[in-house]
């Protein structure tokens, strides 16, 4: 075989045939790419869950003058690459750990509700306040990003749907109804593991309330975190469609935290959306995980339930292990190139981006107005169902028996009393 150099004739047309295949896929990459930034420009990126507010307590206890968001390298989020990102609206997450039920809970979710208005007044050219549909897009139309509220466990609400109506007056506009611990009225989504049993069969009388209150103020209901029966009690019952804020497919990783087929099924039959969780123990059930398999997860949910049900949730910053290739929040417009690569249409990917989460909040708030005349449900958890050492019992009736236990002290008190004076004490 004749050769040059050294290198046969045959041996120096496949290099180049590898060199036109490498710079035709670098080629197509690029246009891709392209293409996603052209879509994330027409149509708001939406994502439905991030911690930073966590991080801003953790890190530097709410305390937003020792911190500059723009140069923050200790998080997966910070302004320059929320910008990198494409990040049009973001639903920061409210979030208190489980050990503060009981406790002080209420106050510190008021806390991390405080420090995200705190942030968006100390950025206002980064950050717009946001509550409603038309909110995000206006801070579309000006290049800021919209920024939401969602309370990240029904124990920051101790119960109490007076506490549920002042978060939303606040600014909350979705509440996860638990987090990875049990409500006084609702079960979590260890229940379906061997780790915990369950207490209440899903959702309490209570919990069955507070989903038809959330309905009348126009609030999302949260169904990442909960229990498959919970799951399906509030599909049934919920007038409004409802939303997984970041959970993945159960097919893929059978992890509870994920979403089974059938209630993808009943969650497309809803009209809602499930916004696609990037922790690696959740996209592989492993500490490792790539964008390609987070893409996989956007496939099969579409595969099963269509492209209506699709959206981001990518739980920055509340996670440990993020997957290669989506490190943190710059990382957006390389999985919107990978849908495009899978020959997701344009219309599939913009539903995904933000289309989905917009029609979702529109048709909850249509649901709210159509019930302007219903009253606030001012009916309180029963008293037994939440007494504690750290809770009062001020505008409950006391039981029979536990009159009769005070009436029985008050007596033991003052023949105390008397004896003593007797006995010139």
């Amino acid at each position: 075989m004749l050769s040059r150099g050294g290198l046969c004739w045959s041996e120096t047309r496949l290099a180049l045939l590898v060199l036109s295949c490498a710079f035709t896929l670098s080629v197509a990459q690029g246009d891709r790419m392209n293409d996603a930034l052209k879509l994330m420009s027409e149509t708001p990126l939406i994502d439905g869950h991030n911690d930073l507010p966590w991080q801003l307590r953790m890190q530097f206890n709410n305390q937003l003058d020792q911190v500059n968001l723009y140069t923050l390298n200790s998080t997966h989020t910070n302004i320059d690459k929320i910008r990198k990102g494409r990040l049009a609206a973001q639903f920061w997450a409210a979030y208190v750990p489980c050990d503060s039920q009981y406790k002080d809970a209420v106050r510190q979710t008021l806390e991390q509700i405080d420090v995200i208005h705190r942030m968006c007044k100390k950025y206002p050219e980064a950050f717009m306040f946001a509550t409603s549909p038309k909110d995000i897009m206006d801070a579309f139309k000006q290049n800021k990003t919209a920024s939401l509220i969602g309370v990240e466990g029904g124990h920051s609400l101790d119960s109490s749907l007076g506490t549920l109506r002042t978060m939303y007056q606040l600014g909350v506009r979705y509440l996860t109804l638990t987090h990875s611990c049990n409500t006084p009225w609702g079960d979590n989504w260890l229940e379906d593991t061997v780790d915990e049993a369950s207490q209440h069969n899903g959702l309490s009388q209570f919990g069955k309330q507070l989903i038809l209150e959330m309905n009348r103020l126009g609030m999302l209901i949260d169904l990442a975190h909960v229990s498959e029966r919970v799951m399906n009690q509030v599909l049934d019952l919920s007038k409004a469609p409802v939303i997984f804020s970041h959970s993945s497919a159960y097919t893929l990783c059978p992890n509870k935290r994920n979403v089974p087929n059938e209630v993808l099924l009943k969650v497309q039959d809803k009209k809602g959306i499930v916004m696609v969780n990037f922790y690696n123990d959740y996209v592989t059930c492993s500490r490792t995980a790539n964008l390609y398999q987070v893409a996989d997860h956007f496939d099969h949910i579409k595969k099963v339930a269509g492209p209506s049900i699709i959206g981001f949730g990518g739980d920055y910053d509340g996670v440990s292990r993020v997957p290669e290739g989506l490190e943190d929040v710059s990382m957006y417009p390389a999985l919107v190139a990978e849908l495009l690569k899978r020959e997701w249409t344009n219309e599939d990917v913009k539903a995904a981006l933000g289309g989905n989460l917009l029609r979702v909040f529109k048709e909850v708030e249509e649901v709210r107005d159509s019930l302007t005349q219903t009253a606030p449900d001012d009916l309180p958890i029963p008293y037994e169902e939440v007494e504690n050492n750290c809770r009062t019992s001020y505008g409950y009736t006391v039981s029979d028996d536990a009159a009769s236990e005070l009436s029985f002290s008050s007596l033991t008190l003052a023949i105390t009393l008397i004896c003593l004076s007797l006995w010139g004490v």
